[in-house]
């Protein structure tokens, strides 16, 4: 691969991480709201909006796992977690600092809104953390079996096993922290692991015409990584 190639790919895997870390402190900060959804009609899923960009974490991943390797990979979880942090202190310290009398939003209304996100923020660390690594290992592992072959095997079994510890192990702590209540817990489980489902298996093609276009662009073989810039 060329010199230009390299710092193209390299480029594109800074957008792909900027990409993973704003969809994961995006989905921590606008937890708390939840709404329903019914597209079958026969099941009511009662979710966070914080699930919604939360499958992205793990669609840019995989990507990341396919062209980039297990490294950038693992590379990319362990910033998300710096940020989360960073993002967690500045939440902190702007929930500590008072309002003044003609401010737009008061004390009450910030706490209201972002005083749990500490919480949520570690709650959902702890199982990014377990998620995100167990999806990287389980990747790699069935991309080795198969030989770079069969990406929708390694693309759903990966995220089929992660998205159910994420799911199982933020609820729990939501839950212990008391920012949930327990009567919600198997209501919250059964509706967030079927949706992440649901949102794989839908976003399977896309990452088959993500790998297309990488493979296409830069003349990438059958299971071959990009070897970026150090």
């Amino acid at each position: 691969m060329k010199k230009e190639q390299k710092s193209e790919a390299f480029t594109i895997f800074l957008i792909l991480g900027a990409m993973f870390i704003a969809a994961l402190v995006a989905s921590n900060l606008i937890f708390q709201k939840f709404f329903y959804w019914n597209p079958f009609g026969w099941f009511n899923f009662e979710l966070s909006v914080g699930i919604l960009p939360y499958p992205i974490t793990f669609l840019i991943t995989d990507v990341i796992s396919e062209i980039y390797g297990k490294k950038r990979a693992n590379q990319v979880v362990i910033a998300g977690i710096f940020a989360s942090l960073f993002s967690m202190l500045i939440i902190l310290l702007a929930n500590y600092a008072p309002a003044i009398s003609n401010s737009p939003i008061d004390n009450t209304t910030f706490s209201k809104v972002f005083g749990l996100s500490p919480i949520a923020v570690l709650a959902s660390m702890l199982a990014y953390l377990f998620a995100q690594f167990i999806d990287i290992r389980i990747y790699h592992f069935w991309k080795q079996k198969t030989h770079g072959k069969h990406l929708w095997i390694r693309n759903n079994f990966s995220t089929f096993s992660s998205q159910f510890i994420d799911t199982f192990t933020v609820i729990t702590f939501l839950c212990l922290f008391k920012v949930l209540p327990w009567n919600l817990f198997t209501t919250l489980l059964i509706s967030g692991f079927l949706f992440k489902i649901i949102i794989a298996l839908l976003d399977t093609p896309i990452l088959y015409f993500i790998v297309y276009l990488f493979k296409t662009r830069f003349h990438l073989k059958m299971g071959e990584e990009i070897k970026l810039i150090e």
